[in-house]
């Protein structure tokens, strides 16, 4: 439980501090910053020192900074595969193998990625843009699902008589 506590923490902390970086209001102060470092040069000496204070601080912000754009990262590209998964899932005329491709390994997503690479290069043959058959598919997967909606209203009314 306290791991739950912990990771509930650091996800809020994690997302507050990503917004926060992200901010004009934190450029504009890491630029303050260094414009300070700056004016500060001829004040120490331009000294060792002085080099090693903004070498460190910009070197412990970077390491940080790394992990919570990796996790910014991995959290939008989860919501994006998730989102994706979705359309694919409820498209009848899509693939429900194409679910889930970034569990494939690098050979089989280049392979998929060549296959659909000909499908692109295929269409290109077939017709100018102003004449996609694109339009065509789509009215009459519209229409499939007009026909699918009176079917089940058509069963579900079926139903419906035979219990009563």
């Amino acid at each position: 439980m306290n791991s739950n506590k912990f990771t509930n923490f650091f996800e809020r902390f994690a997302s507050r501090a990503t917004q926060v970086t992200g901010s004009s209001t934190a450029f504009l102060l890491a630029l303050l910053t260094i414009i300070i470092w700056l004016i500060t040069g001829p004040i120490f000496g331009y000294s060792d020192t002085w080099q090693l204070v903004i070498n460190t601080g910009t070197t412990i912000i970077t390491f940080l900074m790394v992990f919570l754009i990796q996790k910014a990262q991995n959290k939008d590209s989860l919501a994006m595969q998730i989102k994706l998964n979705e359309l694919i899932a409820v498209n009848r005329k899509a693939s429900n193998r194409l679910l889930n491709l970034e569990d494939l390994s690098e050979v089989d997503l280049r392979a998929l990625h060549k296959f659909f690479g000909t499908l692109a290069e295929k269409a290109k043959e077939e017709a100018s843009l102003s004449e996609s058959h694109s339009i065509e598919e789509a009215e009459e997967i519209h229409l499939g699902k007009v026909e699918d909606k009176q079917q089940r209203k058509q069963q579900q009314s079926a139903k419906t008589s035979a219990a009563a």
